[in-house]
Order: C-alpha cells, then sequence, then structure tokens
C-alpha cells in the first residue's frame, strides 16, 4: 500500500507544479483567428483545399491539444500520428477509413480517428471542426503508471482498505 500512496503523491505534485496556463481557458468560436494550416500537397487527391486553424489549448505535457480547424473543398488523404476526436461545427465531409468504409459526418457529429490510420476526406463546400489530439502513451510503463493509479483512486473512494 506505500507503492499506491506514493504513486498518488508523485501525480498530485506532478499536476501542482507543472501546472503553467490559466485554470480556464474559454473563447467563443467566431472571435478565433484561424491562421494558414496548408494540408501536405502529396495527400491532396482534388481540387485545391485551403486549410486553417486555431490552436485553443494544449496540456502542460503536451501530450494533448484541442484546435479548431476549416477547409474548403477537396478530396485528401490524411494521417492520424495521434488520436483524434472530431466535433463537426459546419458542413460536411465524406469519410472514408483505410478499409473502405465511407461515412458522412455533419454539423453536430463526433467522430474518433485513431492515431497510426489514414482515412480520405472529401468536402463538397467547408467544414469547420473542433479536434481533440492525444498522442497515445506507450503501453509500458507509463501507461501502467495510469492506470495503476486510477485503481488507486477509486479504491480510496469506496473506502475498501
Amino acid at each position: 500500500m506505500l507503492i499506491a500512496g506514493a504513486v498518488l503523491v508523485l501525480s498530485a505534485g506532478l499536476m501542482l507544479d507543472d501546472i503553467d496556463g490559466p485554470p480556464l481557458h474559454a473563447v467563443s468560436v467566431e472571435s478565433m483567428a484561424l491562421e494558414s494550416s496548408p494540408i501536405n500537397p502529396d495527400w491532396i487527391l482534388e481540387g485545391n483545399p485551403q486549410a486553417r486553424w486555431y490552436e485553443h489549448s494544449v496540456s502542460d505535457d503536451r501530450a494533448a491539444y484541442t484546435a479548431v480547424w476549416d477547409s474548403t473543398a477537396g478530396t485528401f488523404r490524411w494521417r492520424f500520428d495521434w488520436d483524434e476526436t472530431v466535433y463537426i461545427l459546419e458542413g460536411d465531409v465524406h469519410v472514408t477509413d483505410q478499409d473502405g468504409r465511407t461515412r458522412t459526418l455533419q454539423a453536430g457529429d463526433v467522430a474518433y480517428f485513431r492515431a497510426g490510420t489514414w482515412a480520405t476526406w472529401k468536402i463538397d463546400r467547408y467544414l469547420k471542426k473542433v479536434a481533440f489530439v492525444r498522442r497515445s502513451l506507450p503501453e509500458r510503463p507509463a501507461a501502467f503508471i495510469y492506470r495503476f493509479n486510477d485503481a488507486v483512486r477509486r479504491l480510496a473512494a469506496t473506502g475498501v482498505r
């Protein structure tokens, strides 16, 4: 049990010592000044899609960030180097995954793309999305430490001794 306590103290200490930014960062999407973010020309299959983005926030460990991204019409392949969850704000996109399945995402839809995969995106007119991006943790030892710490916190919350 001493090890579990040490992990809890260690994680709490890291959270308190490593916080650089404000505890809350809020801004309206309409006020974000999106900057040019060209799509890799080798990925473009059709048209001349013009993409822009705004980095809203980044975690202190730089393992996660949130951004708003938009693009004009075009078709391109996109490689997901990080896990990415998207929330479509405006427009729609026809997404074909690497297994050949196509799904149309439109305003209000949420989708998840696993790191290491790719998808073909076909935007007919315009698309705006919020992207929640997270670097996958290596299976060992970092992921183990997080899972262990979570298990200890759950046990402590239930009063199990």
